[in-house]
């Protein structure tokens, strides 16, 4: 049987790092505060934001929430979130994402502070990543980096391979390896003879986005398979991008889904509003 990577038992221990951290922080007089706003009532992002509060709750970081109507204009969005720019109390602003399609998302994240980016999704983030500056990371791939580290997986001289090439995981996941010392191959949906290139990963990371794609005939023996999907199959259970029951007799260590990635996601996410505060 593989090393099963638990995501929540991982998350649970960020989140108690935080939680002494946060304590300490405010017997010298310094308080953490994340806003969070949504636009119209997609289920899944009220799941999503629920999660966040009640990660703040439970680290001591105060939540202001935003819930805005559906019909809100763009106009009066980006008025929002200058306000709270300008608030000193506010430490970081999360817009969650998607927006209705009549908000142009992009502009939305280049509105928000550099400095109160906790998802880590504005250019100025991006860039400080690529130059290996100081700056805010995406949420999912430093959760995937936490789990490789905590898990007593060495990432330096490995052969890496990110499948899916998005802007949220696939990108920074790249960076990331790459920073840790690992030699990274991206891949993606033009990539030619995909088993070949994901055959070579002692580590893979898939966010590929379909369901169950990826089979035991993709992974090399004994590798490392972190699986970001998310998907609800038939049965409206829910699995990830990787066939887990084919790929786990083949691997050392592998994420469940659920279970796996997604707690990472909100825990860093709280360890970049800490940091917020702290700079």
């Amino acid at each position: 049987m593989p090393q099963l990577i638990d995501g929540k038992k991982i998350s649970a221990e960020i989140k108690d790092e935080l939680k002494a951290k946060v304590q300490r922080m405010k017997e010298g007089g310094v308080s953490v505060c994340l806003a969070v706003i949504q636009v119209g009532n997609d289920p899944a992002s009220s799941i999503y934001v629920n999660n966040k509060k009640k990660a703040c709750a439970y680290i001591g970081i105060e939540s202001l929430a935003y819930e805005l109507p559906e019909e809100t204009t763009q106009e009066e969005l980006v008025e929002l979130v200058e306000k709270l720019n300008e608030d000193k109390k506010v430490n970081g602003i999360l817009v969650q994402l998607p927006l209705p399609a009549h908000i142009d998302s992009d502009a939305i994240i280049r509105t928000i502070s550099p400095d109160k980016d906790v998802d880590g999704f504005h250019p100025e983030s991006v860039g400080r990543l690529c130059i290996g500056a100081d700056g805010f990371v995406s949420c999912t791939p430093a959760g995937v980096i936490q789990l490789l580290k905590r898990s007593g997986i060495e990432i330096a001289g490995k052969e890496c391979v990110v499948i899916g090439r998005s802007n949220i995981v696939g990108k920074p996941m790249s960076i990331l390896l790459l920073r840790e010392n690992g030699t990274v191959t991206v891949a993606h949906s033009r990539t030619r003879n995909l088993k070949e290139v994901t055959r070579r990963a002692d580590i893979l990371v898939v966010a590929i986005g379909k369901p169950r794609f990826i089979n035991s005939e993709y992974v090399k023996e004994n590798a490392v398979v972190i699986d970001v999907g998310m998907h609800r199959n038939a049965e409206n259970k829910l699995c990830g991008d990787v066939d887990f029951e084919d790929v786990k007799g083949r691997v050392s260590a592998i994420t469940p889904v659920p279970g796996g990635v997604g707690p990472m996601t909100i825990a860093m996410l709280m360890y970049n509003c800490v940091r917020a505060a702290e700079k």
